[in-house]
């Protein structure tokens, strides 16, 4: 072979897939066989980064990614408005214009996300600790809490997760703190293993989800106990008979327990205060021991 021809070939193979570093290989990386690496890189991006910066006390706010402020909420009843106008038979807008009214009325959860998020990020909960605001990252209830702490000059975390219709993160995210998932399964053990409080807005099947699965973990023993406070009573009692759960023995009556309501930023963080004067001790393992 010639000199030029070996040189040409040497840069040939410099470009090959093969001759990429394996943790440089995209390619590699995405193949079903490494799906074990990547959940393991999934776990730990996030808990380097947070454990770097000594966060170890975080309270997890869930909610609806469709209730948004007043000014946004009043804005999409009005764009269907027009658009029913034009096209008064149509039912999809119909159904459409019925969501939008009635998520309109939720608009003042928004406010209340937003004043938790303010209010518990100046507060030392524990003592001498301040609990860090963890959401989804997206908008909605998300968005409201992260906003809260914002404004309080705190930083929080958003744990976005890739979905099909891409949802970015909500800009009061802090940039060091904004992660985002591909496995569902290792975002919920981010929200849980530093979560010394759960706070839960009216919400669809991913809030439901989300509630369920800590309330599974408390119940079995694999999370310590900790308060969780379901926002708008009214809500709760007409989506969810949880009283009727126990009666029919599917849960404890004791499990009940594990529940408390609220309606303003200030009871949340009253409920959550209570909580840990009465259970010092559940302050400091959030995760059962050898779980």
């Amino acid at each position: 072979m010639k000199k030029t021809d070996m040189m040409k070939q040497v840069l040939k193979l410099r470009k090959a897939k093969a001759y990429r570093k394996a943790y440089l290989d995209p390619e590699f990386l995405t193949r079903d066989e490494l799906r074990p690496v990547r959940l393991q890189l999934e776990l730990q991006k996030p808990e380097m980064t947070l454990a770097q910066y000594g966060v170890k006390s975080t309270v997890v706010v869930f909610g609806s990614a469709r209730i948004w402020d007043n000014e946004q909420s009043v804005a999409r009843v009005a764009n269907i408005r027009g658009l029913l106008k034009k096209s008064p038979k149509d039912p999809v807008l119909k159904h459409k214009l019925d969501s939008a009214e009635r998520l309109e009325a939720s608009a003042k959860y928004y406010e209340v996300a937003r004043d938790f998020g303010r209010l518990v990020s100046i507060t030392d909960v524990l003592p001498d600790r301040k609990l860090v605001v963890v959401t989804g990252g997206g908008p909605g209830i998300m968005e409201a809490a992260n906003r809260g702490a914002y404004e309080a000059g705190a930083k929080s975390i958003g744990l976005n997760i890739t979905l099909d219709m891409e949802q970015g993160p909500n800009p009061y995210v802090s940039p060091e703190f904004c992660f985002r998932f591909h496995y569902f399964a290792i975002r919920k053990m981010h929200f849980v293993m530093r979560a010394r409080a759960l706070v839960v807005f009216p919400g669809g099947f991913g809030t439901m989800d989300e509630l369920f699965e800590v309330l599974t973990l408390v119940q079995t023993g694999k999370k310590t106990k900790l308060p969780i406070v379901l926002v708008g009573k009214k809500y709760w009692n007409d989506v969810i008979n949880f009283p009727n759960m126990a009666k029919w023995g599917y849960i404890s009556t004791e499990d009940l327990d594990l529940l408390s309501y609220a309606e303003t930023g200030a009871e949340i963080l009253e409920h959550i205060t209570e909580f840990y004067l009465k259970h010092p001790m559940a302050a400091e393992h959030p995760m059962a021991a050898g779980k």
